[in-house]
């Protein structure tokens, strides 16, 4: 599984980890974060990694990695997943399992999407490849791509495209789905797209698109919003949460929960303006280019 973590030098200088110290990576992915930030807390400094696609998880928990404690959860349930004991689906890479990871000391998100959804996965969340119309993160969610795109109405597809990817051929574009419907892989709604569009935008006509509807299949920004409070819940006093965007609309999320908290004298903001990848990361890595960190601090 290739792996690249995003901002990785940024993310230990804002969570600063100490030897014997507690973290969560709520978006553990290929584990490249949890690996750096293990090196730190050592010798008995805990990570507790929750990861919502079952396969990742899979492959990750094969790793066997020490003080890693696995769980194939969503991050919305963050509070629930630190008060259960190991029942359910969670399954520690070693004994500790999650019982009594107290005090939390720090917690990543790292928001972008796997390289693995993009490349392996089969499940649409590319427009470079002739997929099934899943975008699925997790397989216990009944709704698809496909779904939306041909069980709902023209009204809510342009509302799907314009409020989770500003894209402005929405009106167009869900027009031409309904027409054209049924469409049942990504080729054919990039080839939608491109009918509409025509080379009248810079990116990939097709980017905004399917941003929007792995958005919409997965709930993301409304999950997002759920658990940002549960992180000053679960944090201990002085605790750092870092928070990776990769979009404006995850991004003013995040910023306008720090805000509030700060107000509130909940939160001390450590970023001023979001961080971002320095030149160097983004020739190594183009899929950060778009990577905002923003980061705070417990009171």
């Amino acid at each position: 599984m290739i792996h690249i973590p995003v901002l990785q030098k940024e993310v230990l200088q804002y969570l600063d980890p100490k030897p014997n110290e507690n973290f969560i990576d709520a978006t553990i992915d290929g584990g490249g974060h949890t690996a750096a930030i293990l090196g730190k807390i050592k010798p008995n400094g805990k990570m507790l990694g929750i990861e919502i696609d079952p396969e990742i998880y899979q492959k990750l928990k094969s790793k066997n990695l020490d003080r890693l404690v696995l769980t194939n959860d969503s991050y919305v349930n963050l509070k629930s997943i630190l008060e259960k004991n190991q029942t359910g689906r969670s399954a520690p890479c070693n004994s500790s399992g999650i019982k009594n990871f107290r005090p939390v000391d720090g917690i990543l998100f790292d928001l972008g999407m796997s390289s693995w959804h993009l490349e392996e996965s089969g499940r649409g969340f590319s427009f470079m490849r002739n997929e099934p119309l899943d975008m699925r993160y997790s397989l216990e969610n009944n709704l698809t791509a496909e779904k939306i795109i041909n069980n709902y109405s023209q009204e809510e597809i342009e509302k799907i495209l314009k409020e989770y990817g500003e894209e402005r051929f929405a009106r167009r574009i869900a027009k031409r789905i309904i027409k054209e419907r049924p469409v049942k892989t990504t080729l054919q709604l990039v080839e939608i797209i491109k009918r509409v569009i025509m080379g009248r935008t810079k990116i990939n006509s097709a980017t905004r698109t399917f941003q929007a509807l792995r958005i919409a299949v997965n709930d993301e920004l409304n999950n997002l919003r759920k658990v940002l409070p549960q992180t000053i819940e679960v944090l201990a006093p002085g605790g750092k949460i870092v928070i990776i965007s990769f979009h404006s609309l995850e991004d003013r999320i995040v910023k306008k929960f720090f805000k509030e908290e700060f107000k509130k004298g909940s939160l001390e903001i450590l970023t001023k303006k979001p961080v971002r990848p320095s030149k160097e990361e983004i020739k190594i890595n183009p899929r950060s280019r778009s990577a905002k960190l923003r980061a705070a601090i417990k009171q």
